[in-house]
């Protein structure tokens, strides 16, 4: 899944970016909240926003008020060094879904990302499921038909990526921008040979096809009537 950090400290916004990147997430990373703005509202959809409340140019309260007016509704985790209950109320008023204070370890940032990124909406279960494959996104863990299945952790990505959008023709550059970084130099051809490498792992094991390819649109996880 892919996230945005809005951190002015560089120190921090890197080691945070560090953190979450060995967690398996895509970070992308900017340093006021104006191009946070701007890269939330362009076509470079995220899954869970990072924000730290005191920021240049447009402050994580004003920014998460002004997303929320545009419709957006991606959750949003408020970072901020301070601890009053009152910052947290108008953080929270203002469309934020959980609030942290630093300092914070990464174990209970990770605990409060999965908790708001994992959760497929309106569903209480956090398990995603098509036919006999199942996909625990909590524990990174891939079972079909009983046999839990390896995955690297760009291939485990794609295929939560996929399930999230079962029945749903999702194309290349959609991939790429919900499994790697804007900033990543990745070519179609690098996807292509990802989902060859899953397909080997879940579908041709097995007497069911799952993953099937749209020519000249993308990829669909589905089952076959």
């Amino acid at each position: 899944m892919r996230i945005l950090l809005i951190e002015d400290e560089h120190k921090l916004a890197n080691a945070i970016k560090r953190a979450l990147e060995l967690q398996k997430y895509a970070v992308d990373v900017v340093y006021d909240g104006e191009e946070g703005f701007n890269l939330t509202i362009g076509e470079e959809a995220c899954d869970l926003i990072i924000s730290d409340i005191m920021l240049p140019s447009l402050d994580g309260i004003e920014f998460c008020k002004r997303i929320r007016q545009e419709g957006i509704h991606t959750p949003v985790l408020m970072l901020t060094a301070k601890g009053q209950i009152q910052d947290k109320v108008v953080g929270l008023d203002n469309g934020a879904d959980d609030y942290m204070v630093k300092p914070f370890s990464f174990d209970e940032l990770f605990a409060r990302v999965r908790a708001l990124v994992r959760r497929p909406k309106g569903e209480r279960d956090p398990m995603l499921k098509i036919a006999d494959l199942r996909l625990d996104p909590v524990n990174f863990k891939v079972i079909r038909a009983g046999k839990q299945i390896k995955l690297s952790t760009r291939e485990f990505s794609i295929l939560e990526y996929l399930m999230r959008n079962q029945n749903k023709v999702v194309g290349k550059k959609h991939l790429i921008a919900h499994v790697w970084d804007y900033d990543a130099n990745i070519l179609p051809g690098t996807v292509e040979v990802h989902i060859k490498n899953i397909r080997d792992k879940i579908d041709k094991p097995f007497t069911k096809r799952l993953i099937h390819t749209v020519r000249g649109f993308g990829y669909e996880i589905k089952v076959e009537n």
